[in-house]
């Protein structure tokens, strides 16, 4: 199986005197894209409901990275592991300004059990980073799922990213997007694999690609949507390299603990 990560950016590391001009350039490139009019993950689909679309946000690090973020709190994100790195200042952009602006992150924070290597070898791992921002934002925070939340094969998930609505094309990037997607394999609390089920994994089709890496995959509950994971990984069709074909989520369900006693070390009432 050719699984990518979904992180937007080069991997390669930057001087401290470049990280001010590398965020001066996403900021331009995100504007770019901010303009361009879409409404649909990779392959199509629907606008998210707007009550949700507002704890979705983009996350851009000084090494040229951008992920997908959900605010848990009003001043706590929520994403993949895999999106942070030591070493790297991270910034989340704020689409209600015209123009977007840079928000100061204060501090990041990955699960301890995260195993980059572990993911390279496409093997599960505790793929969950929280991160902090300097100031409180207005926005409503999406809620976070239970501890016992069984996933099941053929149960309906939403994935809302912020990556590309076309593979390969970063101006399409910028955009919350949602796609509509089915439990596949054997889910359990360790991985969730997501397929479009209109596809099946046999073509292209709806799936998280670039820049949705740490993207909310909600879960309708007692009325509501709930965070039940974060996107990890993705293929294209027939577990080729790209996107449009699976999409990997790693469940909250074992993390759950550790996000809320972090993220209530920082303060946020949660």
């Amino acid at each position: 199986m050719n699984v990518q990560m979904l992180t937007d950016g080069a991997r390669d590391g930057s001087h401290r005197r470049m990280i001010q001009r590398t965020f001066i350039i996403l900021a331009a490139v995100l504007l770019s894209a901010f303009a361009r009019p879409s409404s649909a993950m990779v392959g199509g689909g629907s606008a998210p409901a707007p009550a949700i679309t507002k704890s979705i946000v983009t996350i851009v690090g000084s090494r040229g990275t951008s992920c997908t973020g959900a605010l848990i709190a009003r001043d706590i994100i929520l994403t993949a592991a895999h999106c942070v790195a030591p070493g790297t200042t991270y910034k989340m952009v704020d689409y209600t300004s015209q123009p977007p602006r840079l928000l100061d992150i204060r501090r990041v924070a990955a699960h301890p059990q995260f195993q980059m290597q572990s993911l390279l070898a496409h093997r599960a791992t505790a793929d969950v980073a929280l991160l902090q921002l300097a100031s409180s934002l207005p926005a409503q925070p999406a809620t976070l799922g239970g501890a016992l939340m069984p996933i099941t094969v053929g149960m309906r998930l939403t994935v809302i990213g912020m990556g590309v609505a076309v593979a390969g094309d970063g101006r399409s990037g910028g955009v919350a997007r949602a796609a509509g997607l089915a439990v596949t394999g054997r889910p359990g609390t360790l991985q969730i694999r997501l397929v479009d089920p209109v596809t099946n994994n046999t073509r292209a089709g709806l799936g998280a690609c670039t820049g949705d890496s740490g993207a909310p995959a909600f879960l309708d509950s007692n009325g509501g949507s709930v965070i039940a994971g974060v996107v990890s990984w993705s293929t294209g069709p027939n577990n080729a390299s790209g996107c449009g074909g699976l999409t990997g989520v790693t469940p909250l369900a074992l993390y759950r603990d550790w996000i809320l006693k972090t993220a209530r070390s920082w303060g946020a009432g949660m």
